[in-house]
């Protein structure tokens, strides 16, 4: 009996080595490219391209951010990605729990039927053209209405929403609030939303960091500069600096030179407010990404 409980236990510690040891590998993989974008944004972009920094800065430089930060339009940038984050997020939670409330009811007649074309839409959508019509004959081209309400309901974040409801929240709970005279927007509002903190987390991370980096539609329904997001703005101050239009005081070696360095620096500008509001919500990501993978 001892003979095989030592040797069980070799063969967990060896489980355990090959697993720190594969973990460790993958964290390096993750953690090389992060490492390397933010050394190159601080190193002199000679040195980087030649391949002489390939962990830590060298030759130390804020030559990049310098560039970019004096740039003015990059200040409204981040005040109009802020408004438009903040404010679109808002109406994406409003209305995704909402619509993801309803359909996890039981009782709701046509459930299936609301599901089957929701979840159409996730694969067949009107197009570009057809969809900037719309938007145009509702008077939102040129507003901020633009760039929240066509995307205010992710169909696949509302699918999940109503798979937690559904499956997180037991039905018996449900029906005793019911019995005890708990109203629907009650129901919601004092059961259902309070002990799915963890899903609403995740989907405010997903929505957010959806509105964060969008540009695209920005670049069609925009035409003033002072509203455009920070992607917009980051997009054209790298398109200004390689065509050379960022100023006369360097030659077109130090532009192109510069131009290398910036886009690492223009990644480092756009990531840094989402990498802060990560580790707020990380201690419920790991719970929320899990749903519907173990049922008990």
């Amino acid at each position: 009996m001892k003979i095989a409980s030592a040797g069980k236990i070799r063969d967990e510690r060896g489980f355990d080595i090959v697993i720190y040891a594969v973990s460790t590998l993958v964290v390096l993989i993750i953690l090389y490219p992060l490492i390397f974008i933010v050394s190159a944004s601080f190193s002199d972009p000679a040195l980087v391209m030649n391949g002489s920094m390939w962990l830590w800065p060298k030759g130390f430089t804020f030559q990049a951010y310098h560039e970019i930060l004096q740039y003015k339009d990059v200040w409204s940038g981040y005040r109009n990605t802020i408004l438009y984050t903040l404010l679109g997020t808002c109406i994406n939670m409003l209305l995704t729990c909402l619509a993801a409330y309803p359909l996890s009811r039981k009782d709701l007649p046509g459930r299936n039927v609301f599901m089957f074309i929701i979840t159409f839409t996730m694969f067949f959508n009107g197009g570009l053209i057809p969809t900037y019509l719309l938007v145009k004959s509702l008077h939102m081209v040129h507003t901020v209405w633009a760039l929240v309400i066509p995307n205010a309901i992710a169909t696949y974040h509302l699918i999940v929403m109503r798979t937690y409801f559904q499956t997180g929240i037991p039905w018996e709970l449900q029906e005793a609030a019911t019995i005890d005279g708990c109203s629907n927007s009650g129901m919601l509002l004092r059961i259902i939303l309070p002990l799915s903190k963890p899903m609403i987390a995740v989907i405010v991370l997903f929505y957010t960091v959806g509105h964060w980096n969008a540009f695209f539609n920005a670049l069609i329904y925009l035409d003033k500069q002072e509203m455009y997001p920070l992607q917009l703005i980051l997009r054209q101050i790298l398109i200004m600096n390689q065509t050379g239009f960022m100023g006369d005081s360097f030659g077109m070696t130090e532009k192109l030179l510069l131009a290398e360095s910036m886009k690492y620096a223009l990644i480092i500008v756009a990531s840094v407010p989402v990498l802060l509001i990560y580790p707020f919500v990380q201690r419920h990501f790991v719970q929320g990404v899990m749903i519907g993978s173990i049922k008990g």
